[in-house]
């Protein structure tokens, strides 16, 4: 695809911001058909409207296992003197 045609396919999916107000339902329609829309303000693009699946993938429990160790006692109180040093009261 030469710099031309990949101007002219963005030209194609971009709109200005109230275009794309104006129809919103119908550009939703066709970014959940697979295309991807391209909102911008004064020529300039600020956004991409893209099928849903297309987003990053849900994050599944249990990825860090085995790589993180979390101490018995992560949760026990602070020492005074840490507690001062997160409280600014410092030495």
């Amino acid at each position: 695809m030469t710099n031309s045609e990949s101007e002219a396919a963005v030209a194609e999916t971009m709109f200005n911001l109230y275009k794309a107000k104006m129809s919103l339902s119908q550009l939703v329609e066709r970014a959940a058909a697979g295309e991807e829309i391209v909102i911008a303000k004064a020529g300039k693009p600020m956004a991409k409207l893209v099928p849903l699946s297309q987003q990053k993938p849900a994050r599944q429990p249990g990825g860090w296992t085995g790589a993180v160790a979390i101490s018995d006692d992560f949760d026990a109180p602070l020492s005074d003197e840490l507690l001062d040093a997160f409280e600014g009261a410092g030495p």
